[in-house]
């Protein structure tokens, strides 16, 4: 890479100690002082749209940084700016003051930054609520409990009002409101449904994303059952007996270099995704082996730590950029404003612990030993995990968003899930290269121009066979077209490799284009990747029914495994539009295309080959090839509904 290439503003820091973190807060925190009003209660940063007011934007780049100022003050730190959030509190919630963030409304973007706040007043007191005048003071409470009264939508933004009346109870308010409270506090219970998991919304909602843990439910749970403790310790401990049981499942979304599996919407949020294991710390949960004091610690700050040196992740100036791995506002949501991707500050909950702590004082520990190379089904979220030969994936049928999502196919419909190959989004839905069809298979009526994908999945289940568990699940594009697939995951005898099978009956001519993983897309020299036979050169390569390619990111491929049943598959690998990936922004799919004739039923079976590169050594390790030869074999079950 040129030398002139930017790095991370935070390369250099290893993020090891309770004074690495704290550090690498502080220098989040100070570009913000650039950015911030005259007043201190709004930080502008950036000028592109949201759906909602840019007064709520410019709350939010105020509200979401206060998630590590008020842990860092909590656990006994200082920082030099804290006065600008003082004074933002004074000006922003005085209805006299220009810097008004405005009254609360049904359904208002305020409530989501009500939480932050709430929290700050819970943990932070004596640092952001005392040294606000008497009228300051007024002020805030009167705003905070000003959504006592309003409606809330039906999904985890309940969590937010909670928050807000912790606070407010924290500081002895008379806004404080005990019954609206445990009115929110019993509604959000109806959301669990076994096992740990809860559900971001009422029965029917088949959404347990990054918000079912992490971003909201399961982190708010575990904050709430050390801050409510003497008031509500019956549903704390419940809270705690749910974190145990989530947590075994949860720590299959990492991988031993800290990546979680990008799945689902808001990852802009970026390294909120492990607060859930800092949550844990906080609420002094002891969780079941293997999830030791020194694992948990390492789940976090590898997490942390990988993030850190993300250089697109990052302005010039040390802000945060909307995207993922790069700036990429292809995958974001209507909802992200310049300020959103401060939720990633809930990671920070663990400065709020003093250095005692067991998360702080216990050695560091690997990704656990026990966990690597099993497949495991999570029956609640409808996934299966794989964490083979050093690949991490989830296998996913089931999930959809319930509510209009941009890219909604993409963030929930997909077969796979890659914690080092992520997913990949639409751009456009002209020409198969603009529809990020990695992980899917994509349909077309029209002879190419556009493209459908899975959203809407039906019938989801898991069956069990001889040889373990895979997913079957329904997919209607249209009215006369019906998909059948079934996932199976990888087996000893075929580790990098993991089964799709489908049965399509339709009324209509089809063109389908079944997608791998797809891959960073250049040459060592950064031209894009060339067609090769070799193995160990980076390329491309295209053999009627199959194609795969490497590249300093690893090696992908798919091949057709019926080959004499559907001679008309072939491979290629479809260079996709820039930016479509989360990982990379020039990236190469590996895809089998065939067509269907009209009124006509078929199956198509498929194998997908993964292997990413490890740690800081570039391409896919020494023999590959090897893994790629080996062909994993069709369940018995699933076979005989084939002859059939």
């Amino acid at each position: 890479m040129p030398s002139f290439t930017r790095s991370s503003p935070f390369l250099s820091n290893p993020i090891e100690t309770r004074e690495d973190l704290s550090r690498f807060l502080v220098g989040l925190l100070d570009p913000l002082a650039a950015h911030t009003s005259p007043g201190g209660s709004r930080i502008h940063l950036g000028y592109t749209g949201t759906h909602f007011d840019e007064t709520a934007a410019h709350l939010e780049g105020f509200s979401r940084p206060l998630w590590g100022l008020s842990s860092l003050l909590a656990g006994g730190g200082s920082y030099e700016g804290t006065e600008r959030w003082i004074q933002g509190f004074a000006n922003g919630t005085n209805p006299d003051h220009e810097e008004f963030w405005g009254g609360m409304r049904d359904k208002d973007q305020r409530m989501v930054e009500c939480s932050a706040i709430g929290f700050t007043l819970s943990v932070a007191k004596d640092h952001l609520w005392d040294p606000l005048a008497a009228d300051g003071k007024t002020h805030l409470e009167n705003w905070l409990g000003g959504m006592n009264d309003k409606e809330m939508p039906n999904t985890n933004w309940l969590w937010f009002r909670v928050f807000s009346n912790l606070g407010l109870a924290k500081v002895g308010s008379s806004k404080y409101d005990a019954k609206r409270l445990k009115a929110d506090m019993d509604h959000l219970d109806t959301f669990y449904i076994g096992n740990g998991w809860s559900r971001d919304g009422p029965e029917g909602v088949v959404q347990l994303d990054y918000y079912s843990s992490s971003f909201a439910i399961q982190f708010a749970q575990l904050v709430y059952s050390k801050l409510a403790q003497k008031e509500d310790p019956e549903r704390c401990e419940e809270y705690r007996n749910r974190a145990r049981a989530f947590a075994q499942d949860f720590v299959r979304y990492f991988d031993p270099e800290g990546r979680a599996v990008p799945f689902g919407r808001s990852l802009t949020y970026r390294f909120a995704m492990s607060s859930f294991w800092g949550a844990v710390a906080f609420a002094d949960l002891e969780l079941p082996a293997p999830l030791t004091w020194g694992v948990v610690r390492g789940l976090q700050l590898r997490n942390v730590r990988w993030w850190a040196k993300q250089a697109g992740a990052y302005h010039t100036d040390g802000t945060l950029t909307i995207g993922y791995v790069y700036p990429n506002q292809a995958m974001t949501e209507n909802y992200n404003s310049p300020g959103s991707p401060y939720w990633c500050c809930k990671s920070f909950i663990t400065l709020a612990l003093p250095l005692s702590h067991p998360f702080w004082a216990s050695l560091e520990e690997p990704y656990p030993a026990s966990l690597l190379n099993t497949v495991k089904s999570l029956h609640k979220p409808l996934h299966i995990s794989c964490n083979f030969s050093g690949h991490t994936f989830i296998l996913s049928s089931g999930q959809q968003c319930s509510y209009a999502v941009k890219n909604s196919a993409a963030k929930y419909g997909k077969f796979a899930y890659s914690s080092a190959f992520g997913y990949s989004v639409a751009v456009g839905n002209l020409l198969l290269h603009e529809v990020g069809a990695d992980s899917v298979l994509a349909l077309s009526d029209d002879g190419g121009e556009t493209w459908k994908c899975r959203r809407e999945t039906r019938d989801a289940t898991f069956e069990k066979g001889e040889s373990g568990e895979w997913l079957r699940s329904m997919w209607y594009p249209w009215k006369d077209v019906e998909v059948e697939t079934w996932l199976v995951p990888p087996s000893v005898e075929a580790p990098l490799w993991h089964l799709r099978v489908h049965r399509i009956r339709n009324g209509r001519s089809l063109q389908s284009a079944e997608g791998g993983f797809a891959i960073y897309g250049q040459q060592a020299n950064d031209r894009a990747l060339e067609r090769t036979t070799s193995f160990t050169e980076y390329g491309v390569n295209e053999e009627g029914g199959s194609t795969f390619a490497h590249s300093k990111a690893g090696a992908v491929g798919i091949v057709e495994l019926r080959p004499n049943e559907r001679p008309s598959r072939k491979g290629q690998a479809v260079r996709t539009d820039a930016n479509t990936n989360l990982m990379v922004p020039r990236a190469v799919l590996p895809t089998l295309l065939d067509e269907h004739e009209e009124n006509a039923e078929g199956w198509l079976v498929t194998a997908v080959f993964g292997l990413p590169s490890q740690g800081d050594v570039e391409g896919a390790p020494n023999g590959w090839e090897e893994e790629w030869k080996k062909q994993p074999v069709v369940p018995k079950e699933i076979a005989e509904l084939i002859a059939n």
